[in-house]
């Protein structure tokens, strides 16, 4: 949101008394010079839980326009400019040192991928989707019924998916990603008794352990394989329905963060946010890794964590304590799904922060603790797992691949993933954000029927709050140095929570916005053979 012009010293020495900060678009106005005259009356405080009249379509502080007068400001094509410098410094740079000294295990850095140009039996249908989100997506959103809007998401956001990894055909895009020497598909037969492979499970992380588990299964917590083993023993077997299982959950994610919106901020911000949820360049990995199943799992938590959070508004839950519960339960699956999936704690404790409530805590530890003593009792030690799972990854390529390049790489490959609309839109975020997250503190004692805001934060603030917790979810990821590389779908559940930031841009251009992330999924199914 754009900044409030600073007054001038002359506009100071005219106020007769303090005034209340008027709307971003507008100028201060002085109190009238006649000395007889009252001062002027303080611009009135935007109500609770809504946005300022007019935020983001007047000047800022340059006298740029930034609303509906610009589609384009400077600032957030400078900020895309800038995020394309960073692909391309990763792509020359890292072509280069994996020519000379082959350290980063990827054929086409900083992507999991092979540059092979090609067309596919999905790129009719991609195309046809792209055009009827952009020529009718917005107008949808705005006026459907939630339910149906949900529900609309969900699907288009399904065939949106399912056409992109058709562009790779039904073999390569679909059957057979999840069943290469890597996947956990190849340990489903050695789960016959499940119970003597979960206290076995940490004996057989280690390289140089006998008979040790295929890396994706060695590098997460057993509930990950336990899902492919599941649809195995209800006659779901193969690599097939492991892809459909993988996209049917996966997309709901663009519903699942739908409902958190409505709840955190309003239904306004919401609709807007339903298209870029459903055209996102996170759909090329979604479709198909396993890591777009974790990200629905994470999104579900988020959201009934938000809604047992709400008890005002729209649609308040009718049973938070159950709501609450639940998102525990998916807490705690999310947990033994990945390990470094434990990061959505900074994502749940923001949801918390925007409510204005721990009232839903107890529920949520009683669900995470239910998970995690069903594992345990079970056999599987969590900690020890992830123990090992830190040795084995600095067994494989972790150890040669360089933490110097991978550091700042990995966000080349985020960025590509998110999409141009929401590096502008994050840059949105850290502008209108980081003044929210000073004026935003915690009340010293809890009151009942309060609505989220009840501080006076308006929608985009808590949006912006909202997208600046998941921007530091994938800085703290990617200072760990637990992820080099593979980071375009290994971080999916934490740049999921990034896509709502294009809503901070200007409503006039949202449009252009929306095709340049399609454009950009598009481009990266074309022009790459991603191992996704």
């Amino acid at each position: 949101m754009p900044a409030e012009p600073s007054p001038t010293r002359s506009d100071r020495a005219t106020r007769s008394v303090p005034t209340t900060s008027p709307e971003p678009s507008s100028p201060a106005a002085p109190a009238s010079p006649a000395p007889p005259a009252a001062p002027a009356a303080p611009a009135a405080p935007a109500a609770p839980g809504r946005d300022v009249p007019g935020a983001g379509q007047g000047p800022d502080r340059h006298g740029r326009r930034t609303g509906p007068g610009r589609r384009f400001p400077v600032p957030d094509l400078a900020a895309v400019a800038a995020a394309g410098a960073l692909v391309v410094a990763a792509v020359v740079i890292g072509g280069a040192i994996e020519r000379e000294h082959g350290t980063l295990r990827v054929h086409w850095p900083p992507y999991y991928a092979e540059l092979e140009p090609h067309l596919g039996p999905g790129t009719p249908a991609a195309l046809l989707i792209a055009g009827a989100v952009l020529g009718y997506g917005p107008a949808l959103a705005a006026r459907l019924p939630w339910r149906r809007l949900l529900a609309a998401a969900w699907g288009t956001s399904m065939a949106w998916i399912w056409s992109l990894a058709l562009i790779d055909g039904w073999h390569r895009g679909v059957e057979n990603q999840l069943t290469s020497a890597y996947e956990y598909l190849q340990e489903v037969d050695r789960f016959g008794d499940v119970g003597a492979a979960l206290r076995t499970f940490t004996d057989h992380i280690l390289l140089h352990s006998p008979d040790n588990w295929v890396p994706h299964v060695a590098g997460h917590p057993p509930a990950a394989v336990l899902t492919f083993v599941g649809l195995d023993r209800v006659g779901l077997s193969g690599g097939a329905w492991a892809s459909v299982w993988v996209i049917t959950v996966g997309s709901s994610a663009a519903a699942a963060v739908l409902v958190a919106l409505r709840a955190l901020t309003d239904e306004a911000q919401a609709r807007k946010a339903a298209p870029f949820l459903v055209l996102a360049p996170t759909a090329v990995w979604v479709g198909v890794s396993a890591d777009g199943y974790f990200t629905a799992v994470a999104s579900w938590a988020l959201a009934l964590l938000a809604l047992s959070a709400r008890r005002t508004g729209h649609s308040p839950a009718r049973a938070p304590r159950t709501a609450a519960l639940a998102a525990g339960l998916l807490f705690g699956l999310t947990c033994y799904l990945s390990y470094g999936l434990t990061l959505c704690a900074l994502l749940g404790l923001t949801v918390l922060a925007l409510s204005r409530t721990l009232r839903p805590l107890p529920w949520v530890l009683a669900g995470v603790a239910a998970v995690a003593a069903a594992f345990t009792l079970a056999g599987f030690n969590w900690w020890e797992g992830y123990q090992l799972l830190t040795e084995r990854y600095y067994e494989g390529a972790a150890r040669i691949r360089p933490y110097s390049y991978w550091v700042w790489a990995n966000l080349a490959c985020a960025v590509t993933a998110a999409g141009p609309a929401v590096v502008a839109g994050t840059r949105r975020a850290l502008v209108c954000g980081t003044p929210a997250l000073r004026a935003s503190r915690w009340p010293r004692r809890q009151r009942t029927g309060r609505a989220p805001g009840a501080e006076g934060l308006g929608g985009r603030e808590r949006l912006a709050v909202l997208v600046l917790a998941a921007l530091l979810t994938v800085a703290v990821a990617d200072l760990s140095g637990m992820s080099k590389a593979e980071t375009e779908r290994i971080w999916l559940p934490f740049l999921t929570w990034l896509l709502p930031a294009a809503v901070l841009l200007p409503r006039r251009g949202a449009r252009y916005w929306l095709a340049a992330q399609a454009a950009t999924a598009l481009a990266v199914n074309h022009l790459l053979l991603t191992g996704w």
